[in-house]
Parts: structure tokens; sequence; C-alpha cells
């Protein structure tokens, strides 16, 4: 089987930039694009020297349409505003779309989701694995334990990181409210200053830390009366991603149009973004 084309946006971001040195350490897949905002003074820069690495022959381009009609899938760890755009260009060019963008809103989702009706799409607030099955035992404990438990999600980042509660802390939220049964919108904290009032019932409480070059800390805290439970995931290398948006890459070709989650990608049963 040939190798799978595969396009970078955001690509002088730092995961971009980490992507780039991904795909030229892996098996099967190869650059074929690496796209750039117009105003980014990479555009025309060699992807590989961009990353430190020996030219590739692959140029930064602003242009999506022109560097999508050479690829099989793009991977996405861009803007919100970004991603909404071209989630409907690699759908008209039938381009696998797999997204790690995290600070998306309700609409964005709306408008991933379209897309998705005819594309491929692969999204997540985290493409490890260790997260991945973290989230499914947040999912499995939350059933077993029911709304009597309070549940807290906490996490950090680095300093730079510019959306809160982050996707991943997000992705586990909505772990937690599925195996309660509810909608995390309707069974949310995410702001607690001054005279709050007693936690209320059944509530999924997030809190977010910001500071230093924290690559990812999350814990999600049960607290029943007179005892407690933690699940913990800390990732000390950006790499974990970027390796896990490849083999979601990877695990497109041939499926059919639609939304799918890590979860899917991995196996791990019924478990969604």
């Amino acid at each position: 089987m040939s190798e799978m084309r595969l396009v970078v946006a955001g690509a002088a971001g730092r995961m971009g930039r980490m992507l780039i040195g991904a795909i030229g350490d892996s098996l099967g897949v190869t650059l074929s694009g690496a796209l750039e905002h117009p105003g980014s003074p990479h555009i025309g820069e060699d992807a590989g020297v961009l990353v430190g690495r020996p030219a590739n022959g692959v140029a930064v381009s602003a242009d999506p349409s022109a560097v999508l009609s050479q690829a099989d899938a793009l991977i996405d760890f861009s803007t919100p505003a970004a991603t909404i755009a071209l989630a409907a260009q690699a759908a008209e060019a039938r381009v696998a779309h797999v997204i790690g963008a995290t600070g998306l809103s309700r609409e964005d989702l709306a408008a991933i989701a379209a897309a998705a009706e005819r594309n491929v799409v692969v999204r997540s607030g985290n493409m490890s694995l260790g997260v991945n099955l973290l989230a499914a035992l947040v999912e499995r404990a939350a059933e077993a334990l029911g709304p009597a438990w309070d549940a807290e999600i906490v996490e950090m980042h680095h300093k730079m990181k510019v959306d809160a509660p982050s996707g991943t802390a997000l992705l586990l939220g909505e772990a937690a409210a599925r195996g309660r049964g509810v909608e995390l919108s309707e069974h949310s904290a995410r702001a607690r200053d001054g005279m709050t009032g007693p936690r209320r019932a059944g509530d999924i409480g997030f809190a977010s830390l910001r500071g230093g070059t924290v690559v990812g800390d999350h814990m999600v805290i049960f607290a029943g009366a007179g005892e407690r439970i933690e699940l913990a995931h800390r990732a000390e290398d950006r790499g974990i991603f970027a390796r896990g948006a490849i083999a979601a890459a990877l695990w497109t070709r041939g499926r059919a149009a639609g939304l799918y989650s890590m979860a899917d990608v991995l196996g791990l049963g019924d478990a969604r973004v």
C-alpha cells in the first residue's frame, strides 16, 4: 500500500512542528503539505528546515485548496476559526480531517458535524492513548458511583495556553456525564469565586491551572462521604499527541464519512469525543 499523504495545518506552531518531525520519523506516511495563515513569515519556507531538519521539498503554503488536492488526510491542531474553514475545504476535497484543535464552541462543533456528513472526521480533545483510556475509566467510575459522589476535574498546562478548561478536561467531563446519563452543559461548574454557596449536587466541577512549561496534567476526583478516588494522567512529551494523530490519520483510510473519536481509533467501545 502506498504511503498516506498528510498535510499539517498550523505548521509553524508548536504542535505543527512536532507533527512534521513525527511524520518524517513514521512508517506508512509522508508529508505532502504544510499550511499556515496568509500573514505568516514562514510562507514559502521548506517545512523540513522549519523544524530544524534537512529540506524535504515541501514549502509552507497559505493555499489550502492547492495543498489538499495532493493529500489523503489533514492533521489540524490550529485555531477554531481555521479549523472550521478547513473542515469545509477538506470535505469538499474528500480529504480526511483529523482535528486536535481545542477551544471549539458549540457552533464550531455543529459545523464540524455538518462537514462529517460528507467526509471522514476524527476529532478529540486529546490524541493520546493514555488519556483516552483514562476517559473510559472515568465513564465507568461515574456510572458505578453515581451522582452521590462529587466529581471534580483539575487540569494544568503551560502559561501560553489560551483556552480553559482544556479540551482534555472537557473530554473527561463528557465521559463523566455520559457515565451518569446527563448532559455536561446542564451539570457543569466552571467558575467559583466569593460566596458561592454549597456545592450543587450532581455538578461536574472544573479547575484550570496555568504556569511554566507544563505539557498537560489532568486529574479526575470522585469525592464521596469519607473517601476519595483520584484518576490522573500526566503528559511529559507532546510527541504522544503527534503520534496519536498520525495513527488516527492512518485509521481513516477506507472509512465511511462520519464523525469519529480517538475511542473509535483505539477500539475503546462507545466512549465518544
